[in-house]
């Protein structure tokens, strides 16, 4: 169910990508709700995975990549870009997306977006090792010593990507939002890497809290 990313999902995927100076790449778990009284259904059920992008092809990778990790609860997931037309720069239709999971018997839905990307740059100063105050001959010391003694400071860039992913039970109404979580991923470098790393934490937090 998810095959790129989102613009709510990862306009950032794509443009965030292109920054891996700092070495961490993790995505964690910033906050996350459940409705307190709400219980899924007795699986397997239809839930519909979706990104909220105007990059086709990332968010096509991202709904990919969602629906295959729900399937793997025992979930019927089907990737929005299977059943959703949404060329870019095409105009929103609620009418037609309501039509699309009435008839697609869709009964929640997974939904993600970029909420931000910050970019920050830290000065990490150099460091001095004290060396030990013996050593058999002077040249000796000075040799082995001399080039660990002192690491120049450097600039350290990261980038963090903040996604937010809700599901909602559609099964009557509206739509009922019934579970939401804040991620940060960082410094991602490869667009596919990410994208898994992050639905696989999603999915997980999901199950869980019993979401799904």
């Amino acid at each position: 169910m998810i095959r790129r990313s989102c613009y709510g999902l990862l306009l950032g995927f794509c443009v965030l990508l292109g920054v891996t100076s700092a070495p961490a790449k993790s995505s964690k778990v910033v906050t996350s709700w459940k409705k307190p009284d709400y219980l899924p259904g007795k699986k397997p059920y239809r839930v519909l995975a979706l990104g909220l992008s105007d990059k086709t092809a990332i968010r096509a990778d991202f709904e990919d990549a969602l629906a295959s990790q729900l399937a793997a609860l025992g979930l019927e997931s089907v990737p929005g870009n299977t059943i959703l037309l949404r060329p870019e720069g095409t105009k929103f239709d609620l009418q037609y997306l309501k039509t699309q999971v009435r008839e697609n018997r869709i009964v929640a839905v997974v939904v993600s977006r970029l909420i931000k990307v910050d970019n920050s740059v830290t000065y990490v100063p150099g460091t001095y090792i004290a060396p030990f105050p013996y050593y058999n001959t002077f040249y000796g010391y000075y040799g082995a010593v001399y080039p660990v003694v002192y690491s120049p400071g450097y600039l350290q860039e990261e980038k963090k990507v903040r996604i937010e992913t809700n599901v909602y039970s559609v099964s009557s109404g509206d739509g009922e939002l019934v579970w939401t979580c804040i991620t940060d991923t960082f410094n991602p470098s490869n667009v596919d890497k990410a994208i898994n790393r992050l639905v696989k934490l999603i999915v997980k937090q999901m199950q869980s809290e019993g979401a799904l």
